[in-house]
């Protein structure tokens, strides 16, 4: 048996979905790119604007916190949020900052997802300079926001078909 997510086949199921988008604003007009794809993405299929709901965080480093504090957040001993997707940007400069603040908020996002076993994918453009993010962020690159937002709906289509799976 295969499982693999139908881009046109596959939306009914996320209707109900509850979203949380974090984004970490220290490059605001990057962000706001990255923002606009990720919820566009999400309206096309299927979720509803009142169901996706945005969060600010000061910066990348901050995102991984504000993500778990999310993922733990239940309703009736229920997840509150079905998948989460982290936004962002992080620009080398000439101190090795850029690799600790990209390391931390990498493995911090990706404990969340372990942890907590909601999707919550890594939208967070590192690069080396403004032209390299502005190319990724709606750009001749593509948008991050919006890769990362079908990332973290294809992970909850299979994590729902992995749930309904008897072996």
């Amino acid at each position: 048996m295969e499982f693999k997510f139908n881009k046109d086949g596959s939306r009914d199921f996320l209707s109900k979905k509850k979203i949380a988008i974090i984004v970490g604003y220290f490059y605001q007009d990057i962000c706001d790119n990255l923002l606009l794809a990720s919820q566009e993405t999400l309206t096309k299929y299927g979720i509803k604007a009142n169901n996706i709901n945005v969060f600010y965080a000061p910066g990348a480093f901050e995102i991984p916190l504000l993500a778990k504090k999310l993922a733990s957040q239940q309703i009736n001993g229920k997840n509150l949020y079905n998948g989460i997707v982290a936004l962002g940007a992080v620009i080398n400069g000439e101190t090795p900052h850029f690799k600790f603040i990209c390391n931390e908020c990498a493995r911090g996002v990706s404990n969340v997802s372990y942890q907590y076993e909601i999707p919550t994918t890594f939208g967070v453009i590192t690069t080396n300079n403004m032209e390299q993010t502005i190319a990724r962020a709606g750009g001749y690159k593509g948008n991050k926001g919006e890769e990362a937002t079908m990332a973290m709906i294809i992970m909850l289509y299979l994590m729902q078909q992995a749930d309904t799976q008897f072996f």
